[in-house]
């Protein structure tokens, strides 16, 4: 056979390769026309008005109205869907989140305690992890997640001793429930640089054995970052195995827009490979980490459009400004409740220093990037908006809309401010069925644990807020969030902070049309409203006619751009 039979040989297979390749990975396409009927339409439009039917033209929301003035829209080529009396709502949307976290489980051990999981002493966590460690190969590491010191029986955390009996020929490190700390081997340790010589850096802890410079495994905000970078380091198939999973846990609870929270230019890189093989057919907006992109950011050399597609947008700049409530970590004026390793005086401290944290928000700000902020402790948030308000003196914006992340510990002074400044909170209202209990018990005490997430200050200082699950802090529930802002019911059955309650309509906003304006995005989804985007969700029930079960609604089916992504059964 000739060189030039070959060639058009090896053309013909690259050319009918590509096709299969286009067809194989085409996302899912609406139909040209679609009408839904007989349902509880809610729009979440500036009047929270609810219709009987909608009508969908390819990828975009046609008319709202009565049965009767959607049907007259119908031909032969219309698919109709009766809704048979079910609630049609805008797509959740996550106002924060570390998408494809949730899939974690596909490449390390769930450690979750309940309600989560199963794990209830240290002997069972080594355990899971022997089970994993024997699947793989020498030297490759095994990781675990969501473990939390205070539900394991000895109430305490792992020690690196502990995690080199699961073994000596893999680096061992599990990710605490928080994310905020990480508990290490002696090889992981080794991997990471880390031993007894090594200082704390700034805004970390290296915890030492008792008496002695040596690091005792656990590793706090900072200091974990060089182990988790290696825990956490996957490859291509790997990667793209935890967005197929986590596309479809997302879809199955209504998600049509997805947030990546604080991601490093290669996970960038790896969703738009996603998107371009199709693997992405809800949205995603992705917040860069400032210490990642930092240098690309004030040399100018960032640019939004190089990681984003049809499907993602490239939202805020992301800072960790301080810890976690639940880790000790977390920055407050007043002490814990229960003293940290017998401090009665201990508050915390920043993951970024106050000076450190003026300068980073002035560069972003000046430089004219959204930002958004992880501040929990009112200490926190107070340098958060300090630094915020002299950013904004010195270069003034209009509409700047620096979200406030989780915002957990917001004193009422402080949402009054955040309304002045132009700030938004984003409130991690589940804290009060996960940890409430526990906030109230031992982090807070009664009067501070009563106060966390405060959305009816917010609601009263006129500011706009969202509600988040943190995933996969907490597994990937919309209606877990919603359900939180208006009952604030703890895992022990009590209310915790009544007077911080809000309406279910209210509520069901802060997951769709707020947390779309929270990225500037209103202007094409979050409601339903002619010319936006045909995200939807069906639930088999109604969260406004029962409000105290509405966590228990299932999704019934997911559309995004008119095209269904899930359906159930």
């Amino acid at each position: 056979m000739s060189w030039k039979t070959w060639v058009l040989l090896g053309l013909a297979f690259a050319a009918g390769f590509s096709t299969l390749f286009s067809i194989a990975t085409r996302p899912p396409a609406p139909p040209e026309h679609q009408v839904f009927i007989n349902g509880e339409v809610l729009t979440m439009d500036a009047e929270n008005r609810v219709a009987q039917a909608l009508s969908v033209r390819s990828d975009r929301i046609e008319m709202l109205g009565t049965n009767e003035q959607i049907m007259a829209l119908v031909s032969d080529q219309t698919e109709v869907i009766d809704l048979a009396g079910r609630t049609l709502m805008p797509g959740f949307i996550d106002a924060h989140g570390h998408f494809p976290g949730s899939a974690l489980n596909t490449v390390a051990v769930d450690l979750n305690s309940p309600p989560i999981g199963g794990m209830t002493d240290i002997p069972g966590l080594l355990d899971a992890l022997r089970v994993r460690a024997a699947t793989l190969p020498a030297g490759e590491w095994v990781a675990g997640f969501g473990y939390d010191d205070t539900l394991l029986a000895e109430g305490r955390h792992p020690t690196r001793a502990e995690l080199d009996s699961v073994s000596s020929e893999h680096p061992v490190a599990i990710l605490h429930i928080s994310a905020h700390m990480v508990v290490a081997n002696s090889a992981a340790l080794e991997q990471a640089g880390i031993g007894a010589d090594t200082p704390d850096p700034e805004g970390g802890v290296i915890a030492r054995e008792p008496g002695s410079r040596t690091p005792s495994g656990l590793l706090e905000e900072t200091a974990r970052l060089p182990v988790m970078a290696q825990m956490l380091d996957l490859g291509p198939l790997d990667f793209l195995g935890m967005v197929s999973a986590a596309v479809r846990e997302y879809a199955e609870y209504g998600v049509t827009t997805a947030q990546a929270g604080g991601v490093a230019p290669e996970m960038a890189r790896g969703f738009k490979l996603a998107s371009f093989l199709g693997l992405l057919p809800l949205r995603l907006v992705v917040f860069p980490m400032q210490d990642d992109f930092g240098d690309a950011i004030l040399a100018g050399e960032f640019d939004p459009e190089d990681y984003s597609s049809k499907q993602i947008q490239v939202g805020p700049v992301k800072i960790v400004a301080d810890g976690s409530i639940q880790g000790f970590t977390g920055y407050l004026t007043r002490p814990y409740h229960t003293p940290f390793q017998s401090d009665a005086d201990y508050r915390g401290y920043p993951a970024v220093l106050r000076e450190r944290l003026f300068e980073q928000i002035n560069a972003l700000h000046s430089a004219g990037y959204q930002i958004a902020v992880h501040g929990n402790g009112d200490a926190s948030i107070d340098d958060i908006l300090d630094a915020f308000e002299a950013a904004q003196a010195a270069h003034p914006v209009a509409d700047p809309r620096l979200i406030l992340i989780h915002a957990q510990m917001a004193r009422e002074d402080q949402l009054e401010r955040m309304a002045k400044l132009g700030v938004t909170p984003s409130f991690f209202a589940a804290h009060t069925w996960f940890w409430g209990d526990r906030h109230r018990d031992l982090f807070l005490g009664p009067d501070r644990a009563a106060q966390i997430s405060p959305a009816a200050w917010a609601q009263a200082a006129g500011l706009r807020f969202t509600s988040h699950m943190d995933t996969p802090v907490t597994p990937m529930r919309p209606l877990q969030a919603v359900w939180s802002l208006v009952h604030r019911q703890t895992l022990g059955g009590e209310i915790l902070g009544p007077e911080q309650r809000v309406d279910t309509m209210t509520a069901l906003r802060a997951v769709t049309i707020d947390a779309a304006w929270q990225v500037f995005q209103e202007d094409n989804r979050g409601s339903l409203e002619p010319g936006k985007y045909a995200d939807l969700v069906l639930l088999n029930g109604s969260p406004l006619r029962d409000s105290l079960n509405m966590r228990e609604l299932q999704v019934d089916a997911t559309w995004v751009g008119g095209a269904l992504i899930y359906k159930r059964g």
